[in-house]
């Protein structure tokens, strides 16, 4: 079941849409992609189908009874989702740490999702301008897409 909220007159930019963990995400992101020009969905739609599927699968170990909540904001400099879960936690290395490096581990020895982990978040870096990772729960990220041109940066929520 999907539940979205409707925006309010007073915050028409803003929306959120929750859903039981499932990786049946197609009008998920219909909905979520729905105020985003049409030349930036293609690119937009699959950093948002990982980073969903990084919520569900990860997060909330596709319990049904756990949500991920998404809350979509549209600014005159950005579009911007919100995904939180109702997980344990991930640990994202801060600003501060190493950062993790971007490829993909091919072990034969694994089952075939572990063995392609770390996609997810390469992606993510690469599609969007800013990736902002709540450190203290490690439930909720933000990610950014700059409509006038910027920097990419990785900042805490």
């Amino acid at each position: 079941m999907i539940f979205v909220s409707l925006p309010s007159p007073t915050r028409r930019n803003s929306s959120t849409v929750s859903f039981a963990s499932t990786l049946y995400l197609c009008p998920i992101l219909d909905l979520l992609l729905s105020k985003v020009p049409q030349e930036l969905q293609p690119e937009i739609r699959l950093g948002l189908q990982e980073a969903l599927i990084n919520a569900a699968k990860h997060g909330n170990k596709l319990d049904p009874s756990k949500t991920v909540v998404v809350k979509f904001i549209i600014t005159k400099e950005s579009y911007s989702w919100i995904i939180s879960d109702e997980g344990v936690g991930f640990h994202h290395p801060q600003p501060s740490e190493p950062k993790c490096q971007c490829q993909v581990t091919h072990d034969r020895d694994l089952p075939i999702d572990e063995s392609e982990s770390g996609r997810g978040l390469c992606i993510l870096n690469e599609i969007f301008d800013q990736v902002l990772w709540d450190y203290e729960k490690g439930t909720q990220v933000k990610l950014c897409k700059i409509i006038k041109k910027g920097k990419r940066q990785t900042v805490q929520v």
